[in-house]
């Protein structure tokens, strides 16, 4: 029970919690301003121990981010957040977990779909809801999960795969000094399909110039005015990546520009909009057709990972069909200067899933 503390004149609020070991213990949080706020908190800590689903979906929201904490990254967190603020808080906010209705998800889904999203964003948001009910089944045992009788509104992507052959990467390059910032940093995400927070996460350190190599291990993003080096996207993320001999020299030449450029400062210490903002600028110097800086990694990702797979593979310039993993593919192969053949040879016998996973079709 809530207690007003003498010296501060402030109220405490009290509980019990059971441990993994089956042993309760007493459980305080002090400062609140009144003896309301701490009952409500008292409240809210018996139903998140209880496993109780009598309770708001706003309240559940805390329970299941303070749960995903040390799962889900901090910019993740904020993402997520963010959209159930925006979008489910407003609709399902004030209502019991244990009284949302299939029904009133359509009602809800309806009601997003004349706002004008598009269907991924319609996805996300839809992704939002069913995470925060899948939770509650599985972890504290809600009895019916009405996600799970609607279908769900959106589709992961709507887009089209899209990415720049190498004569419009040529043309998109050749807009800026060889050697400068931005041009090494757009040489790296081409030739080598690393995101682009793991290329600012960058230091020479990472380079390997003996064995041709470049480590990811780390990613970079910054929120709130603060910078933030974390771990990738995915354990399968952390990866070793071989980079071409030409590559390696103009990462080589540019860490020689900068005097004495300690090892573990980031090559690149620039925010991502920056890359976003000069990639726009180059386009439309270029000419070329406008893609995302994420769409420059489109030639390299595993097939096991992506509906599409793209890749350069040096054939003179023909286009010729491709099987990989069993799915028909189209391997873009135009004609080239001899440097970029050369260069797309190494990608390929450098790269075992190229090697292993590509089969040779009769056209």
């Amino acid at each position: 029970m809530a207690y007003k503390e003498k010296d501060t004149k402030k109220w405490t609020a009290q509980w019990f919690e059971t441990n993994a070991r089956g042993e309760k213990k007493k459980r305080r949080k002090r400062g609140f301003e009144t003896k309301r706020e701490a009952l409500e908190y008292e409240r809210q800590k018996k139903l998140n121990n209880s496993r109780s689903m009598d309770m708001k979906l706003s309240e559940f929201m805390e329970v299941y981010f303070e749960d995903k904490q040390n799962e889900l990254k901090e910019r993740t967190m904020k993402n997520k957040r963010y959209m159930m603020e925006q979008h489910i808080i407003p609709y399902f906010g004030n209502q019991m977990m244990s009284e949302i209705t299939a029904g009133q998800i359509i009602q809800w889904q309806n009601e997003m779909q004349t706002k004008g999203f598009s269907e991924a964003y319609l996805r996300m948001i839809q992704n939002q809801l069913t995470s925060l009910f899948t939770h509650a089944s599985r972890i504290y045992d809600l009895h019916t999960n009405p996600c799970k009788k609607v279908k769900r509104m959106g589709s992961s992507d709507n887009r089209s795969l899209d990415f720049w052959t190498v004569d419009e990467y040529q043309k998109f390059i050749q807009t800026m000094e060889p050697g400068s910032r931005y041009y090494l940093i757009f040489e790296i995400l081409f030739w080598t399909g690393c995101r682009i927070g793991e290329l600012l996460a960058l230091t020479p350190k990472d380079v390997d110039f003996e064995r041709n190599q470049i480590s990811i291990t780390k990613t970079y993003y910054r929120t709130e005015r603060q910078d933030v080096i974390t771990e990738p996207k995915t354990k399968q993320s952390v990866r070793l990546i071989e980079i071409p001999e030409f590559l390696k020299q103009e990462i080589k030449d540019f860490i020689d520009s900068h005097y004495e450029m300690p090892e573990n400062e980031r090559l690149f210490p620039i925010v991502q909009e920056a890359v976003q903002h000069k990639m726009k600028h180059q386009m439309e110097k270029a000419g070329v057709k406008k893609i995302r800086v994420h769409d420059l990694r489109h030639p390299y990702v595993k097939p096991k990972t992506k509906k599409y797979e793209s890749f350069y593979v040096p054939s003179g310039s023909e286009k010729l069909p491709v099987q990989l993993n069993n799915l028909s593919f189209k391997a873009c192969l135009l004609s080239y200067s001899s440097r970029y053949e050369k260069v797309l040879c190494n990608i390929f016998y450098l790269n075992p899933v190229f090697r292993k996973d590509i089969h040779f079709l009769n056209q």
